[in-house]
This record gives C-alpha cells, sequence and structure tokens, in this order.
C-alpha cells in the first residue's frame, strides 16, 4: 500500500481513535486527523519492521490495527503534552 492509501486510512483511523478517545482536545477536528494520519504512517512503519514482511492492503486488519494504535499513542501523547501547558 503506497502512502496515498496510509494518508487515507489515517483519516479513517483517527476520526476512530477520536471515537475511542472522546474528551476535549485542544487542536479540534483538523489536528486530530493530522495526528491519524501520522500515527497511521508510524504503524504501518513499525509494522513492517516488527512483522519484516508488507502488512498487506487497505482492507487487511493488521494494517487498520496498527494504524488505529498508532493514532491512539500519538492522540494520548498529544493530550499529555498540551494538557499540561498552562493557560495564561
Amino acid at each position: 500500500m503506497g502512502i496515498l492509501g496510509w494518508i487515507v486510512l489515517g483519516l479513517l483511523a483517527g476520526a476512530i481513535a477520536k471515537a475511542i478517545m472522546p474528551g476535549k482536545d485542544p487542536g479540534g477536528i483538523i489536528i486530530t486527523m493530522l495526528i491519524g494520519i501520522v500515527g497511521a504512517i508510524l504503524g504501518g512503519f513499525i509494522g513492517s519492521a516488527l512483522f519484516s514482511t508488507d502488512l498487506g492492503s487497505f482492507f487487511d486488519l493488521r494494517t487498520w490495527l496498527l494504524a488505529i494504535v498508532g493514532s491512539l499513542v500519538l492522540l494520548g501523547i498529544y493530550r499529555l503534552v498540551t494538557g499540561r501547558r498552562s493557560r495564561v
């Protein structure tokens, strides 16, 4: 699957991650989608390294799980970083 496929998958994975981790995000839906894209690409690269094989097509379950987990991890990190900033 090419980079364009990971971007589309990331948009969907970001929306799913937001549904799994509800709450107030300081950045809104655009930041959540960008985090989803980066999380999907990151999850895909890490999954390729761990499984040492191509993850398959757009409709493969492993691909979706890695994209959603990558998005959840980045969304959690984003909330931790932005939640600790004090508002003046």
